[in-house]
């Protein structure tokens, strides 16, 4: 049995250690309501910035685990039912009435927008309306009419090319198989897949730079290759999904996703994206990089579906 002393001494010992965690019981919620004071007095901006730095944070946290195929099967999956809630009214932004026309509007499209070949196609379709009267035209005459699309001899060149061919070879008519519409000058796999997929109904996937890029934001591949890249999606959805899905992705990276700054904090689908924080987090500055109707401005058509809800582009020279 331990002496009265030994007694004494051993409840100072625990009297001091009780004192000791109450002092710093103390100090801990003292330097909390400090903080919470401090966090309080913050102005807004930086409350948004904040929270902004810490939700970035926590995606990097997330996107630095690795992720299973199934997990990123179904993720794709859903970005595509969302992009599909978010794009309704998702469509080829060409202007075209007849499959010769979007193939020739495709051809031109490359290296410069839809909206500037929009601009320039009703005047050329006007002077040569068929494949027969491009297959005839003067070169020198139609690379004046294509001029605004930018590299217009090579452009010309290959749209009297593939007009000489669907006359000789395809009776006027433009061919609904890819085997074939490969076969015609300056007709690849993406303007293939264009055609058939809006003039004919045939599913296929378009891999345009926007495609591209948001795949790999979205890690759906790591490829660099268009046509390794349209096998690796193909194999993510239904074949089914490949046009409508085409255009909802180039959809969000011509409005929302954008190469140079994406426009993280005004995007619908950031929970899903394991890139998120690549552009502006900020809503009120990433609501300004917002473009065509997604930021009240007029799209790429001049001749824009019924059920679309931007303004028609204006005419080439108009304002």
């Amino acid at each position: 049995m331990a002496s009265p002393k030994t007694q004494r001494t051993a409840a100072r010992k625990t009297a001091a250690a009780r004192t000791a965690a109450a002092e710093k019981s103390a100090a801990e919620k003292s330097a909390g309501a400090a903080a919470s004071k401090a966090t309080a007095k913050k102005p807004p901006a930086q409350k948004k910035a904040a929270a902004s730095g810490t939700a970035v944070r926590a995606r990097a946290a997330q996107a630095a685990r690795p992720e299973s195929r199934l997990a990123m099967v179904r993720r794709a999956r859903r970005i595509n039912r969302e992009l599909a809630d978010v794009y309704p009214y998702a469509h080829p932004e060409l202007d075209f009435r007849n499959p010769f026309e979007l193939l020739v509007a495709t051809v031109l499209s490359a290296q410069t927008t839809d909206l500037r070949v929009n601009q320039t196609t009703p005047a050329l379709f006007a002077r040569y309306p068929t494949p027969e009267d491009m297959a005839a035209a003067v070169p020198e005459e139609l690379e004046e009419l294509i001029r605004p699309t930018g590299f217009f001899r090579a452009k010309a060149k290959s749209v009297i090319g593939l007009s000489k061919a669907l006359r000789d070879d395809f009776g006027g008519e433009v061919p609904g198989r890819l085997e074939d519409l490969v076969t015609l000058p300056g007709v690849g796999r993406k303007t293939a897949f264009v055609v058939l997929g809006n003039a004919f109904g045939v599913p296929g996937i378009t891999v345009d730079t926007h495609f591209m890029r948001l795949a790999r934001r979205w890690k759906w591949t790591e490829q660099e290759d268009p046509v390794k890249i349209e096998a690796e999606i193909a194999e993510i959805f239904p074949k089914s999904d490949w046009t409508m899905l085409s255009h909802r992705v180039i959809f969000h990276g011509r409005r929302i996703c954008h190469a140079r700054k994406p426009a993280c904090g005004a995007c619908p689908i950031t929970h899903l994206c394991p890139s998120y924080g690549e552009g502006e987090t900020d809503p009120e500055k990433a609501r300004k990089l917002l473009k065509y109707e997604m930021g009240g401005f007029p799209g790429q058509r001049l001749n824009p579906p019924p059920d679309y809800p931007g303004k028609p582009a204006a005419p080439l020279g108009a304002g």
